[in-house]
């Protein structure tokens, strides 16, 4: 029986991952699950699993949960320290991370540091503090990525060594505008934006899904997940999003993860790992696949994604900034302040204007994501002026 505690438990993965643990009933157990303020369901979650130890992020909804849940036995915990507190809880033996954003990253090295496989849903983490998160790896504790890309690229790797490997290659839908010109992408809506055509996401990876700032996050991440420097790091588009990843092996073949796409598998690998279980996922009819394709990226319709290479290439606290410049602007576009290419025009002339520093600690990668914010806000304009 393995503890499980899932950070970030009402969003569009963890409510999955809860769905996984369900299946497997004499072989996981939920012991802590966290929100940021959904209060409803953390309740409902927090009844129908019993885990030992429940968190809101938003203290004045922990002081409600509490109330709620008096009686009960479940312990509640308010305020952001409760990520820290279900991700070293001493049950856990598996910490499923899926908080948004890089408020993730503290969990991310706290799990670590408490020597617990960390099942990784927020790409933010290694983003913003990879180096962080790679000295905390060499101390103790263990990787399994969650995404569906590096979830697939890790079990292709499985058993090879990592001289045997040429190149990564990433895939992506495309997202809701592939083939769009910058001229019809200069208009287009939150509401479009957030019509991906094969994936159901929250808000925030949904539009980075469709500026493929999300692609190039994924980069920076497998660079530090993989250890491959980013030249041999590809990304192709693949419209039906059957296949995962690939690794290119320098003998020139390829091994490639296939499935139709349903996130309860790669969460099911991160959670059964070396195991396989058989998660309640749709099997995959390899005679009923008509078609499988791909094509390369219109990186000048789509430039977000030279934006991420661009930014691991100068390193240090450049990625911080990369992602904090981008939640930020997301958010401003999602509110209807700045148009669709303003995300990438921002993110863009933040990278321009700041001079990364090596990341050392925690307090590191903070300083530069409160100046990309900043700069962020001061870019967009007070009073909802438009770019």
């Amino acid at each position: 029986m393995r503890g499980v505690a899932i950070l970030g438990s009402t969003g569009s993965i963890g409510t999955q991952a809860l769905q996984v643990v369900e299946t497997y009933p004499d072989r996981l157990k939920v012991v802590a699950l966290t929100a940021h303020r959904n209060l409803e369901l953390l309740e409902e979650q927090a009844r129908r699993f019993r885990p030992l130890l429940v968190g809101m992020v938003d203290a004045g909804a922990a002081a409600e949960l509490r109330e709620r849940l008096a009686g009960t036995g479940i312990s509640v915990s308010g305020g952001p320290e409760c990520l820290l507190e279900a991700a070293v809880h001493p049950e856990a033996q598996v910490v499923l991370n899926a908080v948004v954003g890089s408020a993730g990253l503290p969990a991310t090295l706290a799990a670590l540091g408490a020597d617990k496989r960390l099942a990784l849903a927020n790409k933010e983490s290694m983003v913003a503090g990879g180096e962080l998160v790679m000295r905390a790896l060499r101390d103790g504790g263990e990787i399994v990525p969650v995404d569906s890309e590096h979830g697939a690229v890790f079990h292709c790797l499985r058993g090879e060594e990592p001289g045997d490997v040429e190149s990564i290659v990433l895939t992506a839908s495309g997202g809701p505008f592939r083939g769009r010109s910058r001229r019809e992408l200069a208009a287009v809506t939150p509401e479009e934006a957030l019509a991906h055509p094969t994936w159901r996401m929250g808000r925030k990876i949904t539009v980075d899904s469709a500026t493929l700032m999300n692609k190039g996050l994924e980069v920076i991440e497998a660079h530090y997940l993989f250890g491959l420097p980013y030249g041999r790091i590809r990304v192709v588009i693949h419209p039906q999003s059957v296949i995962h990843s690939l690794v290119e092996f320098v003998d020139g073949s390829y091994a490639a993860q296939l499935s139709l796409p349903d996130m309860r598998l790669p969460i099911a690998l991160a959670l059964s790992y070396p195991e396989r279980w058989s998660p309640p996922v749709v099997r995959t009819d390899i005679a009923g696949l008509e078609s499988l394709t791909f094509e390369p990226v219109d990186r000048k319709t789509f430039g977000c994604l030279d934006l991420a290479y661009r930014a691991g290439e100068k390193g240090g606290s450049a990625t911080a900034v990369l992602n904090a410049a981008n939640e930020a602007a997301v958010e401003a576009f999602l509110a209807g302040r700045i148009p669709f290419l303003g995300i990438e025009e921002i993110v863009g002339r933040a990278l321009e204007e700041f001079r990364p520093a090596p990341v050392q600690t925690l307090r590191d990668v903070e300083s530069a994501e409160e100046w990309a914010r900043a700069f962020v806000e001061e870019a967009v304009g007070r009073g909802g002026d438009r770019t």
